[in-house]
């Protein structure tokens, strides 16, 4: 249960730990301390801890966590039980990319449909996801609850195809277009991949003092 304001650093290490976690329930690993887990993660056992406390109790003392327990309580607190639905726009490059080899089940989410202007792709199916045109968007959101749009779609329609997903009552949106959109709505998260940015902070960290 979380207890009021979580901050976005806390909520962005979540990911890490269920990661990680991940990792230990499948070695056959049972029970774990927080000093062990903070030595793995490149963390203290005390930001752990913190972090944790966000949302409730869950290593007992002198015994540390249930690593298959604590895996399933923060999936929970990342809302991979709750049957996320979601669609890309664009299925060139990158869009098929993420569809053929993207795990979205594997992180709580059921990728629905693609939709694209291209002829020779509209109307097949790529990784068994079917791909309709793009004019059909609304029609199908109309009758397809979903939660998230992930745009991989030309910086030239990004804009106008976030605001039709926002209009048609999508939470939340994966833009890969490294645009940023101009969305203003309370009822609606953006969760913005830069290959560039990501790549230029590389750059600077190998780079001459």
């Amino acid at each position: 249960m979380k207890k009021g304001k979580v901050s976005s650093a806390v909520i962005r290490r979540l990911p890490r730990y269920y990661r990680h976690l991940d990792e230990l329930y499948r070695s056959g690993t049972v029970r774990i301390s927080s000093s062990a887990l903070a030595a793995s993660m490149g963390l203290t056992a005390s930001q752990i801890r913190q972090d944790l406390s966000c949302f409730g109790e869950f290593g007992q003392q002198g015994y540390g966590y249930n690593v298959e327990k604590l895996r399933g309580e923060v999936a929970s607190i990342l809302g991979m039980n709750e049957n996320h639905t979601a669609i890309i726009l664009g299925a060139g490059n990158l869009g098929r990319a993420l569809i053929e080899n993207f795990p979205f089940h594997l992180n709580g989410f059921r990728l629905m449909a693609a939709f694209d202007v291209e002829p020779r792709v509209v109307g097949t199916r790529l990784g068994g996801v079917p791909v309709y045109h793009v004019d059909t968007l609304e029609n199908y959101l109309a009758d397809h609850r979903t939660d998230v749009g992930v745009l991989t779609v030309p910086g030239s329609v990004a804009a106008a195809s976030a605001q039709r997903l926002v209009d048609s009552g999508v939470q939340g949106i994966w833009n890969f277009t490294n645009i940023e959109l101009p969305i203003h709505s309370d009822q609606v998260m953006i969760e913005n991949v830069h290959f560039a940015d990501s790549l230029l902070t590389l750059s600077y960290l190998i780079s001459e003092p």
